[in-house]
């Protein structure tokens, strides 16, 4: 269900809410660069199946409220637009305000997609509010790769992604070697995303397995 936050810049935003209230383990899901749309909603789903509580805030909304785009060219480039709009530093305090909001005593953790991949980076290394933090495809990772992490971090790249090449990815496994880096081979930009052309099931199963057990061994 939809609900509001508020951030502690005093910015108010939407969020999606999913899984049991009094759940001892909780996440927030981070957005790709097409809003909180129906995809994003079914990985909060998803994971809410697993026992977390989930929430999903909309980063977008400090630009322009109740954007959910699609997966075509035109969307590709209104994300892009959208995101280039919203400062680190606001979005840094979506994701605090999100995990303020998740049930009292749970151990939290980050997971995102796309931009959220790096936005979940951020969450590791530049909050104190995750005892996880997990990745797909974040392609703004590699910029502030030398950042100390705070919390266990661990991150997944498709092979052939277009917008991430592979010696990004060795540049961050060579300044973080103790974070746990899974590639893809064959897999492109977005392969867990079932809406999109990339999507590729195997290597979003294997994926997925991946992070929930992360996240189990992580957050209890």
């Amino acid at each position: 269900m939809w609900t509001e936050l508020t951030a502690a810049d005093g910015h108010r935003l939407a969020a999606w809410r999913d899984g049991p209230a009094d759940a001892a383990r909780a996440l927030v899901v981070v957005q790709e660069i097409f809003g909180v749309n129906s995809h994003m909603r079914n990985v909060c789903a998803r994971f809410a199946a697993q026992g977390y509580a989930v929430i999903a805030p909309a980063l977008f909304d400090r630009t322009e409220r109740g954007v959910e785009l699609g997966y075509q060219p035109a969307d590709v480039t209104r994300g892009r637009e959208l995101r280039g709009q919203v400062p680190a530093e606001g979005t840094l305090a979506d994701i605090e305000a999100a995990a303020a909001a998740l049930p009292a005593g749970a151990r939290r953790g980050i997971v995102g997609y796309c931009w959220g991949g790096t936005v979940a980076w951020w969450g590791a290394t530049r909050s104190t509010s995750f005892a996880a933090a997990c990745g797909w495809y974040g392609g703004g990772i590699v910029a502030s790769k030398d950042d100390a992490t705070r919390c266990p971090v661990q991150l997944h790249f498709g092979e052939k992604d277009a917008s991430i090449p592979m010696a990004d990815v060795d540049a961050i496994r060579a300044a973080q070697p103790e974070v746990g880096i899974f590639v893809y081979a064959g897999a492109q930009h977005g392969f867990g995303c079932d809406d999109r052309g990339s999507f590729s099931a195997p290597d979003a199963a294997l994926a997925q397995q991946r992070t929930l057990a992360f996240f189990a061994q992580h957050l209890g």
